[in-house]
């Protein structure tokens, strides 16, 4: 099955200052539609897409076991509020958050938390890009603690 892009994310992909190689964390990756996109246009970058929904990850491995299997994109069930590096882990260059709870003020308490956690999880002058411009908002987790 085809995952078709929605206008919308491919707006928020065309916004996004993606280039080969970089390492994109993307929260509340759902189906992985946006991560396929973003894997697709990094090259021989890493994608890993994170969502709290068991079920979403689920389909998304599915959807996604192309570029899974290539090594482009990977997939795991945490919430932003306690996500973490994995042993070894390199950080990400920037993230990606559209429609998660968490950062877009429906709860403040889980959103510091949240920015906690993306902060240790991004390389140094690391971005997150969450919707709510024009189709996105840049800050640094780093200074929102």
């Amino acid at each position: 099955m085809v995952q078709v892009l929605s206008a919308r994310l491919m707006a928020i992909a065309d916004a996004l200052p993606l280039r080969p190689g970089m390492r994109v964390l993307e929260i509340g990756c759902g189906t992985g539609a946006l991560a396929r996109e973003m894997a697709r246009r990094i090259g021989d970058g890493h994608v890993l897409g994170i969502d709290r929904s068991d079920k979403a990850i689920a389909m998304a491995r599915h959807l996604c076991a192309a570029e899974i299997e290539a090594g482009l994109l990977s997939l795991r069930q945490a919430e932003a509020e306690s996500f973490a590096l994995e042993p070894r882990e390199a950080p990400y260059h920037i993230a990606v958050a559209i429609r998660v709870g968490a950062l877009d003020g429906r709860h403040p308490e889980a959103g510091k938390r949240a920015m906690r956690c993306i902060a240790t999880a991004l390389a140094p002058h690391g971005r997150l890009f969450i919707d709510g411009g024009d189709p996105l908002r840049a800050i640094s987790p780093a200074a929102e603690e």
